[in-house]
């Protein structure tokens, strides 16, 4: 059997393969600490304590997974959201520190206030669940087209005390966008990547993550920003807000959509990497 200190080199060096060195060792910790259920101190401390036979297997099984770049959250089936523990599988996005920075936007805008919210294509919820947090005098409703999506937001919701109301919506189908009601605020990371940009994604997320999350059924990289921006229209009260995640390669093209569709005010940010990534446009009626 391996020791504590023998399996995380172990699992690094291999990992190297793939990942640079602070990755592949962030990921040999976290695999570590999930298999051991020892912060890294306790194994420091302990590196020369063997692996029980079920943790040897484990450990087999997870080095294999890994090494076939499925991503580390969905192995250990959680990953942190807004300072918040957030349950993830495979049928959802895992999320990202560009989305949490879209959260923060709508929270600071909005602080003591009381929106009606609606996330469109919610995933796990991440979303959803973080902005009833910190918005806690706010009606949160989360919708997505994907049933597993749908379960995991649920539980998230769930085992984080946040009342929200999960929604089975596809948004291609004007049937079920027309049972919606009125929203203050449209918040949504969309699909975005067009099928043609595939060879350009990493194995991780390409061969591991929701394809119905990421990619757009068509040529068309605005496709859900046009369905939105028409939404809101529709859908959303006097002086409503969007607020979009964007893909950087089109985040001009997206501001010109909104604003040729009569949104005002429309403004795109930059995230912490200095790539325009977010979007915010107001409804005058």
């Amino acid at each position: 059997m391996l020791t504590y200190g023998q399996a995380y080199y172990d699992l690094k060096n291999a990992l190297l393969s793939l990942y640079d060195e602070g990755e592949s060792a962030a990921i040999a910790h976290a695999i570590m600490e999930h298999i051991t259920d020892a912060d890294k101190l306790e194994r420091l401390t302990e590196k020369d304590r063997q692996f029980t036979e079920a943790q040897q297997q484990q450990y087999t099984d997870t080095k294999e997974l890994l090494l076939k770049a499925t991503p580390v959250q969905y192995i250990v089936g959680k990953t942190w959201f807004m300072n918040r523990e957030f349950m993830v599988n495979d049928s959802v996005l895992i999320p990202r520190p560009e989305t949490e920075e879209l959260v923060d936007w709508v929270v600071k805008d909005n602080a003591g206030k009381s929106p009606a919210i609606i996330d469109i294509g919610t995933g796990s919820g991440c979303i959803a669940v973080s902005l009833k947090l910190d918005l806690p005098q706010s009606t949160v409703t989360a919708c997505d087209v994907s049933s597993g999506a749908l379960l995991v937001a649920r539980m998230n919701a769930s085992n984080l005390n946040a009342t929200v109301e999960v929604k089975h919506i596809d948004f291609l189908n004007p049937e079920q966008v027309a049972t919606l009601d009125k929203y203050d605020i449209i918040v949504s990371n969309p699909p975005y990547i067009p099928e043609s940009d595939k060879a350009t994604i990493h194995s991780n997320v390409l061969n591991h993550e929701p394809h119905v999350a990421l990619f757009v059924p068509t040529s068309d990289a605005l496709l859900f920003y046009r369905i939105i921006a028409d939404f809101g229209k529709t859908h959303l009260n006097e002086d409503g807000l969007i607020y979009c995640e964007l893909d950087r390669d089109y985040s001009m093209q997206a501001k010109e959509l909104f604003e040729a569709m009569g949104y005002t005010d429309v403004e795109v940010r930059k995230d912490m990497a200095g790539n325009t990534r977010m979007l915010k446009a107001i409804l005058k009626k």
